[in-house]
């Protein structure tokens, strides 16, 4: 007979996750979390329309997100660096989740708003602990996949979310609500299996110090840091611009297209950018930045020429093209800053170039807001575009004399 005081079983415990697993999970983590941020794009007619606002409240809902991504990314951007990178990236998914959870009951703009100051709060602190995460995880035989992966799931992440959020819009029964309700069981799935994660950043002390404002770049990264800023600058503003307004310059050239052509415009231009990034993952960094660049210049003279030509075809040709020297400036900018910098330093240089890109993402779109609210969408375009197209070309300019004169650099 057995006996009466057999030990009960154990709980059977999961396995952790493989480094192949851990790298692919912080991979479809950053891919969802920006999935989430595009998600609301080709939703904004539909809220327009139930609560009337203006385009000037629309860019504030729009960088509302933004602008509290990047207080977190100033205030929280290497705490992973402190407390590990599986409790503070586990919290934040957390905290995405609650931000979906606000999106799909918003009855009003204050809801709206609410949301997205979440939603950007715990994208900035997730983006960071991920982005380091997946340095963590590369495998030694494969180096740079890292960086390659860190550039191109932001933009293939947006583009899966506005896709299918446009395809929501048209077919869905409650656009508004399904699509939240899918991310949220995504990024619940998502905080549980963080926790079977091997932990990659040793916590220390200095903690609360981390959380003092600011910025770190490692010291071996300012160099490029410096190089790459006016095209990252230029290629992030004009992404702001056909994330916020591209769906009512799409309406103003074409009044009676059907309601999906708003969310594909923005979709064009990450769609492009994911592709040039796969297809130029091989070619010199500094090559494809120069090349990103006048992609950019050439993309904003197309969208500057779109209205006064009537055309959605040339609308959609500069969005393709800006979309191309996004995804080739940016991805230039993270080959060329991530390597130089020592694995503690990491998510803070991370986080500096999210500080700035969404810095630039965000301002210029109220900016644009503001003119498009006194001045009109044709002229708010002219001034945007033509700014940023501007700013693409001093940063060509920037790389080219850099290349023939190294010191400078």
């Amino acid at each position: 007979m057995p006996s009466a005081t057999a030990s009960p079983s154990r709980p059977h415990r999961l396995p952790p996750l493989s480094r192949s697993g851990g790298f692919g999970l912080h991979t479809s983590v950053l891919v969802g979390l920006l999935a989430a941020s595009s998600a609301p794009t080709p939703l904004y007619a539909e809220y327009q329309a139930q609560w009337h606002f203006s385009a000037l409240t629309l860019t504030i809902v729009f960088s509302a997100y933004a602008l509290a991504l990047l207080v977190a990314l100033l205030v929280a951007g290497t705490l992973s660096d402190y407390l590990g990178r599986r409790p503070v990236l586990a919290g934040a998914l957390v905290a995405e989740a609650v931000s979906m959870a606000v999106f799909a009951t918003a009855q009003g703009v204050t809801e709206l708003i609410a949301a997205r100051v979440v939603q950007g709060l715990a994208t900035g602190v997730a983006t960071g602990a991920a982005g380091a995460a997946l340095l963590d995880f590369e495998h030694p035989g494969h180096p740079g996949r890292a960086a390659l992966t860190n550039s191109v799931t932001p933009v293939s992440g947006m583009a899966a979310g506005v896709l299918a959020s446009t395809g929501l819009v048209q077919y869905a029964p409650a656009p508004t609500h399904t699509v939240y309700l899918l991310l949220l069981l995504l990024f619940t799935a998502q905080a549980a299996l963080v926790t079977r994660t091997a932990e990659t950043a040793s916590p220390h002390h200095g903690v609360w110090r981390s959380l003092q404002p600011g910025t770190t770049v490692a010291r071996a990264s300012r160099a490029a840091m410096l190089l790459i800023a006016p095209g990252v600058v230029a290629a992030w503003a004009l992404g702001g611009f056909y994330s916020s307004l591209g769906p009512q310059l799409a309406r103003l050239i074409a009044p009676r297209a059907p309601g999906a052509t708003g969310g594909l415009v923005f979709f064009t231009l990450t769609a492009g950018a994911a592709l040039t990034i796969c297809a130029t993952r091989t070619r010199p960094a500094r090559a494809v930045s120069a090349a990103g660049a006048v992609a950019l210049v050439s993309g904003a003279l197309l969208t500057l020429l779109s209205p006064h030509v009537q055309s959605l075809t040339v609308l959609f040709a500069g969005t393709l093209l800006a979309g191309a020297g996004f995804g080739a400036v940016t991805q230039g900018a993270l080959r060329l800053l991530l390597p130089p910098a020592a694995p503690d330093e990491r998510a803070g240089t991370l986080a500096a170039y999210y500080v700035l890109s969404y810095l630039a993402m965000s301002v210029p779109a109220v900016l644009a807001g503001l003119l498009t609210m006194r001045y009109g969408l044709e002229t708010a375009v002219l001034l945007y575009a033509g700014s940023a197209g501007l700013l693409a070309l001093a940063a060509l300019v920037a790389l080219a004399t850099s290349g023939r004169c190294p010191h400078r650099a």
